[in-house]
Order: structure tokens, then C-alpha cells, then sequence
């Protein structure tokens, strides 16, 4: 009688079952902490080039930085098997993100831009493995399926990308992107059946957090060690700018609850998650390119004004990261309508606040500017913390 070695299958986290306390694994935390590698590589033109086609070229690239991690976050948290299997893919994974790491720093049209678009394409290649090893689980099979085939497809057209002439390249990259984005619409509805575990995920989204708010530090750092003379003009938005980065951490750890559990119970639920990962994307765009534009503002000494473009980006990002973090805000299943409604209507409101003070950024010092971004972020985080507050009370 003849015996057949079977491969060990990742575990399926399902509500309730012994895998609900499960944390952040060691070898998941090194994968992020690869990604540091990218998000600063990505981001490193911008000091040397503050302007909206820079600024665009970066938001591309860390949109898909970003669903770079997701892919395998949102894998990991509903398969783990901890076995060497797994540990082999996820390093393989970390050697793709190593190149996208090292080929980020190009514009779009670039030779560098066609490797990041191969090492991505590669990378979720091997998730496409992943996925089609968890198929074998009878009640993920076509969650797991239809992931790795739309992931698969995507995959191809990146990988093709990297060796087509432009403008194909970048019409490639758009149909791949859509793919990628359809394949996450379409699956969604398993959400229910099979959600994210409830705890893990989350904590994901705060480490990557994290990573953001770490490279904003630095990018302040850089702007204080590029200034000769330590004036008060200067010393002002440098001051202002770790204020508003402490403000930006306050708003979404503690008042917006941002990494905190996300249950799934029915539809309706799912569409809160799918609210609340997404809004996730403006608001690292808000976090990294506010502090870059402090970068610039402390390097330059912070004692003229600064020109509309650069107003207009750095009072631009820090409203589109109040209003994305209205949004994370908004998706917490504490809050009943009318709240939901109240927070948005504020949330929005300051935003705008904020946008409105890039005109005063021409005839006015930056640090003036940086200080209504300050003030308008810590408000909302305070109003974020008081609905929080109301709904605990009335739960």
C-alpha cells in the first residue's frame, strides 16, 4: 500500500476558534519593517522636488507600495500556517520588496520605474502561490481562487509592463491597477463568511502607520540638519512640524481608534472595514507629504513666504489627511448614524479650514501656516476623542 506526503495547509482563522487571540508574528513585523525601505526610497525625490508633478509621481508609486503590503497583510490574516512554507514565501516576498525598494527612486518613465513594476509583479506572483496552496481549504476555495486569479492576472500585465515602450507601459500599469482593485471588489462579499480577523488586521494598519509617522520624523530631522543657522524663524515650523506629526499620531491612535478591533458580522460591517482600509491611502499620502513640505520649509530657514505651489501642497495634504482620518473616524462601529453624520460634517469642515490657509502661506511666515495646521488637527482629534467618548457612554 502506497503512502503520499501531503503538504501542510495554512490555517484558516475563522470567528471563534482558538486563533482569535493571535498577534503580530515576528516574521510579519520584519516584512514590514522591509517596507521602511520603500515608503523612504519612494519618497526621496521630494527633497530635492516639492511641486504636484513630483507629488504625483510619489502618490502612484506609495498607492502601490501600499497595496503591495495589503495584498499580503489580508492574505496573513485569515492564513497562517507558521510553518516553513510560509516563512519561505513571506522572505521571498521581502526579496521583491527589496528590489522595489531599490529601483523606486526614478520618475515614472523611467528604466528604475520598469524594475519596480517587475519586482511587484513578482512579489504578488508569490502571493498568487499562497493563495492557491490556502485553496485547498474546502471552505475558503473560492475566496482563494479568485483572489489568485485576479492577482495572477494583474501580475502579468505588470510584469509585461516592465519591458513595454511607453505610453503602453503606463496604459498597462492602469489596467493592472483596475484588475488588482476589481479582484478586492469582487471578493469583498466573502467578508461575512470569512472575515479579517478581528484584532490582527487592524494591528497591521497601525504598524504601517507607524511607519509613515517615523519617515515624517525624519523627513523633519532632514530639514533641521540642512539649517546653518538656527533662527526663530526657522526653529519655529521645525517645532510646529513634530507638534503636528505628535497631533497626526494622537488623531488616529487614540481619538479615532484608527488600529483598533474591526469585527465583521454582516454586510454592512464589511462595508464599514472596506471604508475604513482604503481611507487609509490619502491619509499616509496626508501624513508624508505635510511633513516633506515642513522639510522644505525648515531647510529653507522659514523666513519668507512660501510660493502658492508649496502652500497650496502642504495646507492640501494636511486637509486631505484630516478628512481621511474623518473617514477611519466614521467607520467605527461604535457610532450611530447621527454621530456618523455630526463627525463627518466637522471632520469636513476643517479640512476645508485647512485647505483655506494656502493663500495666507504667500504673505505670511511658514510657521504661521504650520501653526493653523497644528491647531485645525489637534481640534479634530478632539472631537474625534469626544464622539468617541459618547458613544462608550451610551454602549
Amino acid at each position: 500500500m502506497s503512502t503520499r506526503l501531503a503538504l501542510p495547509q495554512p490555517m484558516l482563522w475563522r470567528p471563534g476558534n482558538a486563533a482569535e487571540a493571535r498577534r503580530v508574528t515576528w516574521i510579519e513585523l520584519f516584512f514590514d519593517l522591509v517596507f521602511v525601505a520603500v515608503v523612504a526610497q519612494v519618497g526621496s525625490p521630494l527633497a530635492h522636488d516639492y511641486s504636484v508633478g513630483a507629488i504625483a509621481r510619489y502618490a502612484f508609486l506609495l498607492a502601490v507600495t501600499w497595496w503591495a503590503w495589503h495584498g499580503y497583510a489580508v492574505y496573513a490574516t485569515r492564513f497562517d500556517a507558521g510553518d516553513r512554507i510560509q516563512r519561505a514565501t513571506t522572505l521571498l516576498q521581502m526579496v521583491a520588496v527589496i528590489f522595489m525598494a531599490a529601483n523606486a527612486e526614478g520618475d515614472l518613465a523611467s528604466e528604475s520605474s520598469a524594475g519596480f513594476a517587475a519586482a511587484y509583479a513578482i512579489m504578488r506572483l508569490i502571493l498568487v502561490a499562497e493563495y492557491l496552496r490556502a485553496s485547498a481549504l474546502p471552505p475558503a476555495r473560492r475566496l482563494a481562487r479568485e483572489y489568485a486569479a485576479g492577482y495572477a492576472l494583474a501580475a502579468a500585465l505588470w510584469l509585461v509592463s516592465a519591458i513595454a515602450p511607453l505610453p503602453a507601459r503606463f496604459a498597462l500599469w492602469a489596467l493592472a491597477f483596475v484588475i488588482d482593485a476589481a479582484t478586492a471588489v469582487v471578493t469583498a462579499r466573502h467578508a461575512t463568511a470569512l472575515p479579517p480577523h478581528a484584532a490582527h488586521l487592524p494591528e497591521r494598519f497601525g504598524l504601517f502607520t507607524l511607519i509613515l509617522l517615523g519617515e515624517s520624523i525624519v523627513a523633519i530631522v532632514k530639514g533641521i540638519q540642512a539649517q546653518a543657522d538656527w533662527t526663530l524663524a526657522a526653529a519655529a515650523p521645525a517645532f510646529l512640524g513634530i507638534g503636528l506629526i505628535f497631533a497626526m499620531w494622537w488623531g488616529y491612535f487614540e481619538a479615532a481608534s484608527g488600529a483598533a478591533d474591526r469585527h465583521v458580522r454582516s454586510r454592512r460591517d464589511a462595508r464599514w472595514l472596506d471604508l475604513w482600509s482604503y481611507a487609509h491611502v490619502p491619509l499616509y499620502l496626508g501624513v508624508a507629504i505635510a511633513a516633506v513640505g515642513i522639510e522644505h520649509v525648515v531647510a529653507a530657514g522659514g523666513a519668507v513666504p512660501l510660493r502658492l505651489e508649496q502652500s497650496m501642497l502642504l495646507a492640501g495634504a494636511a486637509s486631505t489627511f484630516l478628512v481621511a482620518l474623518t473617514l477611519v473616524g466614521v467607520a467605527s462601529d461604535r457610532l450611530d448614524a447621527p454621530a456618523r453624520w455630526r463627525l463627518l460634517a466637522a471632520g469636513l469642515a476643517l479640512a476645508a479650514a485647512a485647505l483655506a490657509l494656502a493663500p495666507a502661506g504667500r504673505v505670511v511666515l511658514p510657521g504661521f501656516v504650520v501653526f493653523g495646521l497644528v491647531v485645525l488637527t489637534t481640534a479634530h482629534a478632539v472631537l474625534l476623542t469626544r464622539a468617541r467618548q459618547t458613544a462608550l457612554a451610551r454602549s
